[in-house]
């Protein structure tokens, strides 16, 4: 046997190394699209969309109304499927339909449908139990979350703001390595919208996060980068860096103007 499928040795078991790399975590994602198209009846929500979300990147996602934002973020989370196209991760056919890839997933949807009935900290031990998280750190992600003063609470007697805050830690828990936030400021005052903003920042550089929002400022703040759809189509790409403008908002409001008359 070569050095390549050396054995490694367990107990009294022996293992190729081909067999023992299964048991090694994923590697970070690196997702492509790849002439994404979908189609409601004969309208085009996506148009042979093209991109790549790199490890560790912060994307904004932006477009009018009806650009094909919702489509394109239920493809990626695994909702619905292209009529065709492909997604890759590390130049491998992407199964979006799959468990592992959906536990490597968090998703915070703008609408968070959350159990009226149920405690805070209930619904986080429920949650964690979903990804076989037995124990987590409940603590720590209260913490973070701005969670401490509404943790005995039931959730129906939250504030917009706090229910936010409880879907965005829920879809933290189990530390994904891909994170989709579909309007995450939403019924946040502007202490909240700046603790959220530090918390998507302070992320592992291993976590990727697509933030879907119609808030400029929220795509300036902590963006790297921006995906533009306007009717269906990938119509900018744009690492915020390479914007020769030091109001970045104010550039940002003029260009989307243009992108997407």
């Amino acid at each position: 046997m070569n050095d390549e499928n050396m054995l490694y040795h367990s107990e009294h078991k022996i293992f190729p190394k081909i067999f023992y790399s299964l048991f090694l975590p994923p590697r970070a994602m690196r997702i492509k699209f790849q002439h994404i198209t979908k189609l409601y009846g004969t309208q085009k929500a996506l148009d042979e969309v093209n991109f790549s979300i790199e490890t560790g990147e912060i994307i904004g996602l932006l477009g009018p109304n009806g650009a094909g934002k919702s489509t394109l973020i239920k493809i990626l989370i695994g909702l619905l499927s292209p009529e065709s196209g492909q997604l890759f991760d590390h130049d491998q056919a992407l199964n979006t339909q799959s468990l592992n890839y959906k536990r490597r997933i968090g998703y915070l949807p703008e609408d968070n449908p959350l159990p009226q009935e149920l405690f805070v900290k209930e619904y986080l031990t429920q949650t964690a139990a979903l990804y076989a998280l037995n124990p987590f750190d409940e603590k720590t992600l209260i913490e973070r979350t701005g969670l401490t003063p509404v943790e005995h609470k039931k959730i129906g007697a939250l504030s917009k703001g706090f229910k936010q805050r409880l879907g965005l830690a829920a879809a933290l828990i189990h530390e994904p390595e891909l994170l989709v936030l579909d309007e995450p400021m939403t019924g946040l005052d502007p202490n909240q919208i700046q603790e959220i903003r530090k918390l998507i920042k302070s992320l592992s550089p291993k976590t990727t996060v697509l933030l879907s929002t119609h808030i400029l400022q929220d795509i300036s703040a902590i963006c790297d980068r921006i995906l533009v759809l306007n009717q269906g189509k990938l119509v900018k790409d744009l690492a915020l860096k390479d914007l020769d403008n030091k109001n970045v908002t104010e550039a940002l409001e003029a260009l989307f103007t243009e992108w997407t008359s």
